[in-house]
């Protein structure tokens, strides 16, 4: 997580070195449903957003490949912006990329994007920073079809609190507190840049009342104006992640909405390096990786090869 860009532009992935003539780097932005699947990883008990994306690939190209992804999202974890890559020799035209993995895929899972890039490119090492969207819902009665897309409070959360308490967040430190497997083989030490909590409009089409009414038709109401909303976000953007490190933050933030927590418990938290005075790890359904960025360098083909 604290490599220079230079670092990221000089070493090749292992499928790079010694790649023979024609060798092709293909970038996809992915977006899934992470219901069904037992996350992002090839599992031997379940099925796997991999596993599926790599036949895809196979059938495409008729190539058996490794698909590397930016973030190995856990089972129950959704997905607007994952990106992913994989080494090629076939021609096939890369505007046709997309709609021919796509012909191979569940309906669940979306190739939003795809595109040549640098063959220096990988997945997962070359991200700079990456952000993610953890959605809530703390409305008396949660719709019954959102039970694998957000978590549910039973008590109304204090936005401003979170948000004020997330600002404990930015800077670099050693987030082990929030860690699941902690040691590391490497470091704990990372970098947020943005940390907002906030409550987002709710979505009026799923509303039952007789006189509904799309919300651009209701006089005076404003897209913003969602104090009443039901549903609240915590978005987080770092130079990235330890395992289960959001959902962990989500807990403890949610103590403090509660008012089981003063707004400066985050502080206390980070500064005591212990996971068990963190709170509880929050469910995996509210989660979402909302996009990941790379050194534009990277992402030309002609680029560090």
């Amino acid at each position: 997580m604290t490599d220079s860009a230079e670092d990221r532009l000089s070493v090749l992935p292992f499928e790079a070195v010694n790649a023979p003539p024609g060798t092709r780097n293909i970038m996809l932005t992915i977006a899934y449903d992470g219901t069904a699947y037992k996350g992002w990883q090839v599992q031997p008990n379940g099925d796997s957003v991999q596993a599926f994306v790599e036949r895809a690939v196979e059938g495409m190209t008729g190539e058996k490949r490794r698909v590397y992804c930016a973030g190995r999202t856990d089972a129950g974890v959704h997905a607007l912006g994952q990106v992913a890559n994989f080494f090629t020799v076939s021609r096939i035209p890369i505007q046709n990329v997309r709609l021919a993995l796509q012909t191979s895929l569940p309906t669940d899972i979306s190739i939003v994007s795809a595109q040549d890039v640098s063959l220096a490119f990988h997945a997962t090492f070359s991200a700079v920073r990456k952000r993610y969207r953890y959605l809530i819902h703390d409305g008396e009665v949660c719709p019954p079809f959102l039970k694998n897309y957000c978590q549910q409070s039973r008590v109304r959360l204090d936005v401003d609190r979170m948000h004020e308490a997330a600002q404990f967040l930015l800077g670099t430190h050693d987030f082990r507190c929030f860690e699941k497997e902690y040691p590391n083989k490497q470091t704990s030490v990372r970098t947020i840049m943005d940390a907002v909590v906030r409550r987002v409009p709710a979505w009026d089409m799923w509303q039952s009342t007789h006189h509904w009414r799309p919300a651009h038709t209701m006089p005076g109401r404003a897209l913003s104006d969602c104090d009443e909303s039901p549903f609240l976000i915590f978005e987080v953007m770092a130079d990235g992640f330890l395992y289960n490190m959001v959902r962990a933050i989500v807990g403890t933030l949610t103590d403090i909405g509660r008012g089981k927590r003063p707004v400066s418990y985050l502080k206390t938290v980070i500064e005591s390096m212990d996971r068990s005075v963190a709170g509880m790890t929050a469910v995996p359904q509210g989660l979402y990786m909302v996009y990941v960025e790379y050194p534009e360098e990277l992402l030309r083909v002609n680029s560090a090869k």
